[in-house]
């Protein structure tokens, strides 16, 4: 019989941090048997050292407590609803079940972490905007680092394109959405993580209903209203900002926290329409998504975990060509329109007319469906290695491309 069971807060990281779940038995005692093959430790929360049901829990189907039934041996029928409930005294730190212990040992024996420390990975939620290049190893290692909740945003599909460093996806996931994919390959690497998918573009309209569910934001959008309005949600909603972005062989990263500074503080206004080539027209070097994506990652995990030094401001330059890190120290602006003395952003605007460009429809096929013509990609011609100049208002060394003049 397939019944719909209750879990209480204190018992969700066993089962991926969700409230329900489905499991089958004909009796209470196999449907006990079932949620620890599903979810290995479960029973062992529910049990006493010599097998019988602990004292401090309570089993109820279709809200009767089962002593007032026929104990485990109380029958099921398809569509019951089964709640296991334990005493709360309050205070109660998240448990770990064996696999976990072993799962995480490599965080366990570090004086940083230690158990307290992967608790509150446990019971942290992350938000991931984009499953693409950088969301890919974000995901990836959130969820090996035990993160308990992570939301991925993206309403695109899986294209043979993205293989190449989107390491999210496979050649089996071609036309699958991203969301779905991420999902698949997050739970194959770790159950114990809920894996929350939102497949729609996050816009002005249901930014702040999304991004309010989660402690941290990731942002890993490819393009500029995106990135204002992720940005400007997360400074009203007082959330952590963990911000990158890649192109060719450049990367960047740094930390947002509420009251010091943000997005608009280092750019304070989009470059004009055309000028910044994206990832489809000039390129990135794949492996370029691992590093600044594992980056981005670490300092989740600093956020959560309240060790070391995040990159708040201050913006991580990297350049692979001569594989050299510089950081440089990134002031809050007192006349930002955001953050500022005095400030004149109190709400989402219209973040596509701010930038003047699309922030959803990046294909260089776009509109070919509807007769237009389809451009073709035409490779540009070897450039000398980009000099130190980098224009940061525009995100990539300008000097390659001509047209920086300093």
């Amino acid at each position: 019989m397939s019944v719909n069971v209750y879990i209480p807060t204190p018992f969700r990281h066993l089962v991926g941090n969700r409230a329900n779940v489905k499991a089958t038995g004909a009796t209470v005692s196999d449907l006990l048997k079932d949620l620890d093959t599903q979810f290995p430790g479960f029973k062992a929360q529910v049990v006493d050292s010599s097998g019988e049901r602990a004292p401090h829990i309570n089993i109820y189907v279709n809200q009767v407590e089962i002593e007032n039934l026929q104990g485990e041996s109380t029958t099921l029928q398809d569509g019951d609803e089964v709640a296991v409930i334990p005493a709360l005294a309050g205070g109660a730190p998240t448990a770990m079940t064996p696999e976990m212990v072993e799962r995480y040992s490599r965080h366990l024996i570090m004086p940083q972490v230690g158990s307290s420390g992967q608790r509150k990975i446990i019971e942290a939620s992350v938000l991931i905007i984009g499953a693409g290049g950088l969301g890919s190893p974000v995901a990836l290692y959130l969820a090996l680092a035990g993160v308990g909740k992570i939301g991925i945003v993206d309403f695109d599909v899986v294209d043979l394109s993205n293989l190449q460093r989107q390491i999210l996806h496979q050649t089996a996931d071609i036309g699958k959405p991203k969301v779905q994919s991420a999902r698949e390959t997050l739970e194959a690497h770790n159950l114990n993580v809920n894996v929350v998918t939102h497949e729609e573009p996050i816009t002005s309209e249901n930014a702040f209903a999304i991004i309010s569910q989660y402690d941290i934001v990731v942002n890993g959008a490819d393009n500029f209203a995106t990135r204002y309005l992720v940005n400007d949600a997360c400074y009203l909603l007082k959330k952590p900002l963990v911000d990158g972005s890649i192109l060719m062989f450049d990367g960047q990263a740094t930390t947002y926290l509420p009251g010091k500074g943000c997005y608009r503080c280092l750019y304070p206004a989009p470059p004009p329409p055309g000028l910044v080539p994206s990832c489809a027209e000039a390129g990135v070097l794949g492996a370029m998504c691992s590093t600044i994506g594992s980056i981005q990652a670490t300092e989740v995990l600093k956020l959560v975990l309240e060790v070391g030094e995040p990159l708040v401001n201050r913006l991580l330059l990297y350049d692979a060509l001569s594989l050299e890190f510089r950081i440089v120290k990134v002031r809050k602006d007192p006349e930002c329109p955001l953050c500022g003395d005095n400030p004149t952003i109190s709400e989402l605007i219209d973040y596509e007319q701010f930038c003047g460009m699309p922030a959803h429809d990046h294909s260089p096929f776009a509109g070919a469906e509807n007769g237009a013509a389809i451009p073709t990609i035409t490779p540009r011609p070897t450039l000398e290695p980009p000099d130190e100049q980098v224009c940061m208002a525009f995100q990539y060394p300008l000097r390659a491309y001509g047209l920086w003049n300093g």
